[in-house]
């Protein structure tokens, strides 16, 4: 793995970033551009495409972070940016939190969008892991859609009352459904965080899937890829993964100030003729769902509950949970 740096004075303007990145193709910018995407550091999609690419190591997505940061430092710890009212209204101190099944060493921690997207499969698979291998369940929010704003002391302080609960309930092991969860947490937590599919593994629980339509890999785990390993045991073969794609067009909070270039994922994608794909991120399947994609979480169909992302009710199968 290529060694990583912020320092953007390295930039030898080979443009690959930009080829890769249509927020910088938008804006016709590399990552040489402090002034300007500092000046726009909210309107980038944050999927680290650019990194990626960069044969300088220039670590595009962090970059931008820090933008972020030193402007919520600079308006007295408010983000600067409007439109972003609702989701810190649920997610600074997260509405929906539930802890009342925590009774367990090992938890599964569904993040926010499966239950919001697939409860049915949420609900069933909770059961089975409490039948089979005593494991409880809780709800909560990572923190880490208020980081991406750059609310670096929200952030702190929504992984250490994570870390507490965990402590107060005596949680050895945390087993996560959602890939940004895991990659945000996993660094920050004292407690052993696995992937679902790891544990679904252990207790030989779920079928295997054919291949016919291509996988997309979510953005946190396109570089190391350590989800896709654990898939392999529900693949029949390797499946034919998409190509192109910077990101669902999700992430960042940047939908908010780039609706258009939100929808180009799915746009690019039915050009290329692909409009059904298999992920494991309900986050974006739900974006993708929303733009004429048919995207089909993995666990679902491991489990054959058939659940197809429920959109038009997401916020209130949220809600439910909290209640559970």
């Amino acid at each position: 793995m290529k060694s990583k740096t912020t320092d953007i004075s390295q930039c030898i303007h080979c443009g690959k970033c930009r080829e890769h990145c249509l927020f910088l193709d938008k804006y016709k910018m590399d990552l040489s551009e402090g002034e300007k995407l500092r000046e726009l550091a909210y309107h980038c999609f944050l999927c680290g495409r650019c990194g990626q690419v960069c044969p300088k190591g220039i670590d595009g997505r962090e970059v931008i972070l820090q933008y972020r940061r030193e402007c919520v430092e600079e308006n007295q710890g408010v983000v600067p940016e409007k439109g972003y009212g609702m989701l810190l209204r649920e997610k600074s101190s997260y509405l929906f939190k539930n802890y009342r099944h925590a009774s367990a060493k090992r938890i599964l921690f569904p993040g926010c969008n499966f239950p919001s997207l697939y409860p049915e499969t949420l609900t069933k698979l909770s059961r089975m892991l409490e039948e089979q291998a005593g494991i409880g369940m809780v709800l909560d929010c990572c923190g880490k859609p208020v980081a991406e704003l750059g609310l670096e002391k929200a952030k702190e302080r929504i992984i250490g009352e994570i870390q507490m609960a965990l402590d107060r309930y005596g949680i050895e092991e945390v087993v996560m459904l959602c890939p940004n969860c895991y990659y945000f947490l996993k660094p920050q937590l004292r407690q052993k965080v696995t992937s679902i599919y790891e544990v679904l593994r252990e207790l030989g629980i779920g079928r295997k899937i054919k291949a016919g339509i291509p996988l997309y890999i979510p953005c946190p785990d396109r570089e190391d890829e350590e989800w896709v390993k654990t898939l392999k045991p529900f693949l029949e073969e390797d499946i034919k993964r998409t190509e192109g794609i910077q990101c669902c067009g999700l992430g960042g909070c940047a939908g908010v100030k780039e609706p258009e270039l939100a929808g180009e994922p799915s746009v690019i994608l039915k050009e290329a003729g692909c409009t059904e794909l298999y992920t494991y991120c309900a986050s974006c399947c739900g974006q993708f769902r929303r733009n004429g994609i048919d995207a089909k979480h993995l666990l679902p169909e491991i489990l054959q509950t058939g659940e197809k992302p429920d959109v038009a009710k997401s916020l209130f199968n949220r809600a439910k949970w909290k209640l559970k």
